[in-house]
């Protein structure tokens, strides 16, 4: 069941007021109820797994909590189990061409002889319950109500694309439950006609133009690769951030909160700074239950070095069993390696340090972080690597092709040859103060300080905007079955 879908549209409201007009009892298992339908939309069977996965991890926070002498037995045996159901489900195709790739010189490895359907949001779910299991290693209190366990691991706004949640800021909401007020709506509803104007007026219609050029890149110019670039920016961007808004909107109506997920990422001024900004749960997680863990950056260099390229290889992986995603990782830690070593001789360098700090030192900060971003993203975008590769090589040598122009004819079919490239860069500053005043409503009360009337029209001209232009077909959010 997808936001942007009708289906969606009908099973929000009714569980809404389900849940407000039932007894105060009766909300968690209403929600508990309607997180495992939400998930049984999909593929029915797959509620088992869901429900075994949380049961075990249920009792496994237990006797950590309990143990005496093998908290870290318990700890790891829980790793392993979440792991392990993650690799199989995600990684095992993944594995078995890289074993055959590697070992074809030795003997033939046969495939893997039966079908695997990914889960969906199999590593949201995991992410969640190692969280879980950590921290009460680490000694955090368990959750003695199974329900209120349960709902934290399905609640059904975060269920499949997050954000990641924290089971320590999460749950207590579920024994301080919130009384009923206008004001869950007012923050709520806003937030989810902002989330859809995102998803289907902005990226939905950009997913079809991107696809035309990422799905077949020989036959586009160099110059046409960077606008293909450009446009899945803010796709995926517009996709995410509004799923997200979506999310936090729904959450609201029943009066609970979960955590932001971007800031503006575009206008970070070092790739640090972007990954404080961009999927905020993600980094956070990646950051607590990877690379602190690892070692941090408690000693050398070279050993911060390592734990940083380790945690975003890892994390490329967790975005897709594919060369590419593995490949993107690596990129972004690379990165974040030499940014770190640029602190360094920054701050060993006056002047350097004073011109990184002027404004316009600050707004070339921007815009080059921006596109250090951007040429990850293809590698993110890209069907393979090898499709990764020729792209990124057009797009630096600038290739020509003799229909140079057809990226953008394909999408403005009406526009004469001469206007196009000028069409479509008109364009990019559009989508660029797009993020800008969206992200500023999206973290900020704007909204929520109007005068109610005020509101009224914000919402109604969203939906009528929604209604006028979202496209005939609206795909699937990037992040679905994640």
């Amino acid at each position: 069941m997808l936001f942007n879908s009708l289906q969606y549209a009908l099973f929000l409201p009714l569980v809404v007021a389900l849940y407000w007009l039932s007894p105060q009892k009766l909300r968690v298992p209403i929600l508990l109820a309607a997180s495992y339908l939400f998930y049984m939309s999909w593929r029915p069977i797959f509620i088992l797994l869901i429900f075994g996965l949380t049961v075990i991890n249920y009792f496994f926070g237990i006797a950590i909590s309990k143990s005496e002498n093998k908290k870290k037995q318990w700890l790891i045996a829980a790793t392993v189990l979440n792991l392990s159901t993650l690799v199989y489900f995600k990684y095992a195709y993944f594995l078995d061409d890289v074993a055959r790739t590697l070992l074809k010189p030795v003997f033939e490895v046969p495939h893997i002889p039966f079908d695997i359907v990914l889960p969906l949001a199999i590593s949201f779910f995991v992410f969640e319950f190692i969280h879980y299991t950590v921290d009460i290693y680490r000694g955090s209190a368990p959750v003695k109500s199974f329900l209120s366990f349960a709902l934290f691991a399905s609640f059904f706004p975060t269920q499949i694309a997050g954000p990641i949640k924290r089971f320590q800021d999460f749950v207590p909401q579920f024994l301080n439950p919130p009384k009923f007020s206008i004001d869950h709506f007012d923050k709520g509803v806003p937030l989810i006609l902002l989330g859809l104007f995102k998803k289907v007026l902005i990226a939905d219609n950009l997913t079809f133009f991107v696809q035309g050029g990422f799905a077949h890149p020989e036959h586009f110019s160099g110059l046409d690769l960077w606008v293909f670039a450009y446009a899945f920016a803010f796709q995926i961007y517009f996709d995410f951030s509004g799923y997200t808004d979506i999310a936090r909107g729904s959450a609201n109506l029943f009066g609970y909160k979960v955590p932001i997920n971007f800031n503006l990422p575009y206008l970070a001024s070092n790739i640090s700074d972007f990954w404080h900004r961009w999927h905020i749960s993600l980094s956070t997680w990646l950051r607590d239950y990877l690379f602190i863990p690892l070692g941090g950056s408690r000693g050398s260099n070279l050993f911060t070095a390592r734990n940083l390229l380790l945690t975003m290889t890892l994390g490329g992986l967790w975005h897709g069993a594919a060369t590419h995603f593995l490949v993107w990782g690596i990129y972004h830690g690379v990165a974040l390696v030499l940014h770190r070593e640029f602190q360094k001789i920054k701050k060993s360098v006056s002047w350097l340090a004073q011109a990184v700090d002027s404004l316009a030192g600050k707004c070339l900060s921007v815009f080059l972080t921006f596109h250090v971003v951007l040429i990850g993203w293809v590698l993110f975008r890209a069907e393979t690597m090898t499709s990764a590769t020729l792209i990124l090589k057009k797009m630096f040598t600038l290739e020509t092709v003799q229909a140079g122009a057809q990226a953008v004819a394909m999408y403005l079919p009406s526009v004469n040859y001469p206007l196009i490239y000028p069409s479509v860069f008109l364009l990019l500053p559009i989508l660029a103060v797009s993020h800008l005043v969206m992200g500023r409503l999206d973290s900020t009360d704007v909204v929520k300080r109007s005068p109610k009337f005020l509101k009224a029209a914000w919402c109604l001209m969203l939906m009528l905007l929604i209604m006028e232009f979202s496209p005939d077909k609206s795909p699937r959010f990037i992040y679905f079955q994640f």
